[in-house]
């Protein structure tokens, strides 16, 4: 749905037609290029019916595992930022179709008596000027309107992309929570043993004490990691619009691998300024201020303008017919400040438009850039550095077994281990976040 095809639905058609055939529409053009996009459709709860349709496909989308894709779908299903979003689309429905319909005429009776004789005075007027340039202001509001729903369009994908990032963000803390747990319950074993060699006399002091101390910072390390699951859960949940008893959704155990090769987008820019719908937004903001500098300067001079149909009566006197016209004479303002408005409200547009231009095709280079960074990082991870940690771990082992190394050095080694585990699952995180900025950058603004 564009605005020229709204402004061409024909003044007739529209004066009998009704806000919500016309929001109706407006949803599902929202709908359909959400689907096209992301591959996922919005819902608008707007009955008892569609709230129980929703509600069977939470159940059976919380009824499994959430995959990412999964709690994008229960997003635009549920949260109800969302939906006031799809309402304040119904609102600006309303106005659009109040558009198309003249003001109401003004109807006036006045009865005077002077002794035995009576006058009436009838009087019908309608704003003429209003009824003239009523087809030029319903254009301009349809494009208000082609912004309302690009604005709403922008409102589904920055909350699609916000729950994505949010579920590699909460897959990864629940994942760092599992294995600080594995290292804890490791460290206290390890305290354990130091208590008892220290007992029998093998080892002194200060090796019961590095091994103490190893084990309270793991447990220290949990305690932060188990919070910052819970955070990084509640934040999804709430992305997600669930509370109750739907909050005990379950994630996968793993961050999924990563893909064999990166993506390869040599035209992310063109693609940026064709699809973002910030641009469109601006070009459509360049239009209406166009279209509304244009009826400014036509009427400048013409504030008011009204017609009436008069119709006297007095008794014994034949009866009186006539109409009249009201005119704002432009005697102290002539018009010249509303038309330099106009010119300087077009200017500000055709620079917003410019701006936004430029801020698409930097972000969208910008994030390739990441994406790229983020990809080879998480690789020289997975292929290099947690190879090479497991192996000097499994050789210490070995050593430590054999005696040829202290306590120290597997403790010493033990916290570069986690370490380094720890950084190569947050380098796994950032490459798939680092996917969603791509994917979501030659669509939509998301913060």
């Amino acid at each position: 749905m564009t605005s020229v095809h709204k402004a061409g639905l024909g003044l007739l058609l529209l004066l009998g037609a009704c806000a919500g055939p016309v929001a109706n529409e407006a949803f599902n053009d929202v709908a359909t290029e959400t689907e096209q996009r992301i591959g996922k459709r919005p819902a608008w709860i707007r009955s008892d019916a569609d709230e129980r349709k929703v509600r069977e496909a939470l159940d059976a989308l919380l009824g499994k595992p959430l995959s990412a894709d999964d709690a994008v779908q229960v997003a635009l299903l549920n949260n109800r930022r969302l939906q006031r979003s799809f309402a304040d689309l119904g609102i600006g429905a309303a106005d659009l179709t109040a558009s198309w319909r003249p003001a109401n005429p003004g109807i006036s009776v006045a009865r005077l008596t002077r002794g035995n004789e009576t006058e009436i005075d009838r009087r019908i007027g309608i704003d003429a000027l209003g009824l003239l340039v009523l087809p030029i202001t319903a254009g301009i509001e349809a494009r208000r309107f082609e912004q309302n729903r690009l604005q709403t369009a922008t409102d589904v994908l920055a909350l699609a992309a916000k729950t994505k990032r949010a579920w590699y963000e909460a897959v990864t803390a629940q994942q760092a929570a599992v294995y600080m747990t594995q290292i804890r319950d490791s460290a206290d074993t390890e305290a354990e043993l130091a208590q008892r060699m220290r007992a029998v006399g093998n080892w002194g002091v200060l090796e019961d004490s590095r091994a103490k101390l190893f084990s309270a910072e793991m447990t220290a390390k949990l305690a932060r990691s188990r919070l910052a699951a819970t955070v990084a859960r509640e934040r999804l949940g709430r992305l997600m619009g669930l509370w109750g008893t739907d909050m005990a959704y379950r994630l996968p155990d793993r961050l999924p691998a990563l893909p064999k090769d990166p993506r390869d987008m040599p035209a992310i820019e063109t693609a940026a300024i064709r699809d973002r719908l910030d641009v469109r937004m601006a070009q459509a903001d360049l239009e209406a201020t166009r279209k509304a500098a244009g009826l400014t300067t036509a009427t400048r001079f013409i504030n008011v303008l009204e017609l009436g149909y008069n119709r006297n009566s007095e008794t014994g006197k034949p009866r009186q017919t006539g109409y009249d016209v009201s005119l704002e004479i432009p005697l102290f303002d002539f018009g010249d400040a509303k038309s330099s408005k106009a010119e300087f409200a077009y200017m500000a547009a055709v620079n917003r438009l410019s701006d936004v231009a430029v801020n698409a095709r930097s972000a969208a280079r910008e994030s390739y850039i990441g994406y790229r960074t983020a990809y080879d990082l998480a690789q020289h991870y997975q292929n290099r550095i947690l190879p090479l940690r497991k192996q000097i771990g499994e050789e210490m082992g070995l050593r430590y077994n054999g005696m040829l190394a202290s306590v120290f050095t597997l403790l010493a080694d033990a916290r570069e281990q986690v370490a380094d585990v720890s950084a190569g699952l947050e380098a796994q995180r950032d490459f798939w976040l680092a996917d969603t900025d791509l994917t979501y950058v030659t669509l939509a603004p998301v913060e």
